[in-house]
């Protein structure tokens, strides 16, 4: 997946960190591009001129493994991630909306935990 920016190194350093990841060896701060790769995907950034001027046509959704959906958005937010909108509901479901330092969005949704607990929880019959 390629993603336009304005800092291709800044912004890959940022999404290595969210995905527990590093920038390629090869790219350096400043450069036009950077490159990090994932299990199962790679996430090239390369610098435009054009600033983000709508919202994404496409955008990533993170489940967590090893945490809740709501630690997960704290960490997310304190990388330099912003709560765009938060659709978290009361009972557990839903998930939040974040930009990433440039603005591109991308949601963090319950962990696979936090979906069978909600899944194998009673539900209230009528009287």
């Amino acid at each position: 997946m390629t993603i336009d920016c304005a800092d291709a190194y800044a912004l890959a350093a940022f999404w290595a960190n969210v995905l527990d990841s590093k920038v390629s060896d090869e790219d350096k701060p400043g450069d036009e591009e950077a490159l990090v790769e994932t299990p199962g995907a790679g996430l090239l950034f390369i610098q435009v001129p054009e600033a983000k001027a709508v919202k994404n046509r496409i955008h990533l959704d993170l489940q967590p493994q090893d945490r809740t959906r709501d630690e997960e958005v704290e960490r997310l937010l304190g990388l330099g991630a912003t709560l765009l909108d938060d659709r978290r509901n009361p009972d557990g479901t839903g998930w939040a909306t974040l930009g990433d330092p440039e603005g591109n969005e991308f949601c963090v949704e319950r962990s696979t935990a936090e979906r069978a607990a909600t899944a194998s929880a009673p539900t209230a019959t009528p009287s």
